[in-house]
């Protein structure tokens, strides 16, 4: 396996292309993306609507691209958008869908990507002279915080989408950690959406890259939006070749990074100083905190922690709202986890 010069924890978007990726890469065919000449992007988009189990796809830069690209080509300007508030699209993406597609957002509760039925029922707005025209359902799976929403509870919400006729937009970006979690094949999520986004730059190690799969027409319209936000690509078969060998072979390797993910965290359980949510460990993410009542959060300086670490190689993020993430991803192997361990417990024990 190539190496990174620093163990990452901070997030899996931190993975560098493989080698085999560069070499796909320099022998790519190219051509004009924007005429539907590129014969490489052309693959990438046949391949990943059929395994996504969709009609069509479009190649984007980014997840963040695809979302907005989704929201602005399922709705018109002024119509409201029902999401959890605590998705991606809300906390991360800088506010985009009021700027680019002139929507409002109307907040679920709860912080785990499942969605109640009930709430959603009471939040759509019915036809009224004085409501936005609910336009859009958005969903997450994986959710950022961990956490793998039950097929039973998409098929819940399309069921009540397909009945008051609006689509439903699935942020996918880790899709396929999570069909590796459930053990069952990508396009049985995608299913309970009319479109999903999935990005190639997080664990599956592709320098930049997202896909948005829905039917044709959406991709049709969706491919003229994709112009008008300035994605337009040219010879970008360069920068889809490396995601061919995302979903053709990195996408099989992911449980050894749920399984390392799980590894880590009994390894930090077991420093007696951080509490573990293990009820959020369904991916390749693990989130803890300092334990209460141990004496240690009285004395522990987050700081210093971060700098500990990052004078012995290793990076981590800052905490939100007082919690750590860990993220493992195929640059974080079992040895790089042992010695990411022995480190902490060296700053716990000169810090105690």
């Amino acid at each position: 396996m190539e190496s990174m010069e620093f163990i990452d924890l901070r997030s899996d978007t931190v993975t560098m292309p493989t080698e085999e990726m560069l070499d796909a890469m320099r022998n790519a065919k190219a051509g004009d993306d924007v005429y539907g000449d590129d014969p490489t992007v052309n693959l990438l988009e046949k391949r990943s609507a059929e395994i996504l189990g969709k009609q069509d796809a479009v190649f984007v830069p980014s997840g963040t691209f695809g979302n907005q690209l989704a929201i602005l080509t399922h709705t018109l300007r002024g119509d409201e958008v029902i999401i959890q508030g605590e998705n991606h699209i809300i906390m991360h993406e800088v506010g985009a869908s009021a700027v680019i597609a002139g929507v409002q957002l109307r907040f679920l509760s709860g912080t785990s990507g499942t969605i109640d039925i009930d709430e959603l029922k009471r939040l759509y707005r019915s036809e009224d002279i004085h409501n936005p025209r609910t336009g859009l359902i958005c969903m997450e799976n994986p959710h950022s915080n961990g956490n793998i929403v039950p097929l039973k509870n998409m098929q819940e919400v399309k069921d009540f989408a397909n009945s008051v006729n609006v689509p439903v937009h699935l942020d996918g970006a880790r899709i396929f950690n999570a069909a590796t979690s459930m053990g069952i094949s990508v396009k049985e999520i995608s299913g309970f959406a009319d479109s999903v986004m999935a990005c190639f730059s997080k664990s599956l190690c592709a320098p930049i890259g997202s896909i948005l799969a829905g039917k044709k027409e959406f991709i049709k319209a969706a491919r003229k939006n994709r112009k008008l936000m300035g994605g337009g690509m040219r010879q970008a078969g360069y920068i889809a070749a490396p995601c061919l060998v995302s979903l053709e072979k990195m996408t099989k390797r992911l449980d050894v990074d749920h399984k390392n993910a799980k590894y880590l965290a009994k390894l930090l359980e077991e420093t007696n100083v951080f509490e573990v949510f293990f009820n959020r460990l369904d991916v390749n993410m693990v989130f803890f905190k300092l334990k209460e009542k141990t004496g240690f959060q009285h004395v522990f300086n987050e700081k210093s922690f971060k700098e500990y670490l990052f004078k012995n190689k290793i990076k981590i993020s800052e905490r939100y709202n007082n919690e750590f993430r860990f993220v493992t991803h195929y640059y974080i192997t079992k040895d790089r986890i042992d010695y990411t361990l022995k480190i902490i417990r060296k700053f716990i024990e000169e810090n105690s």
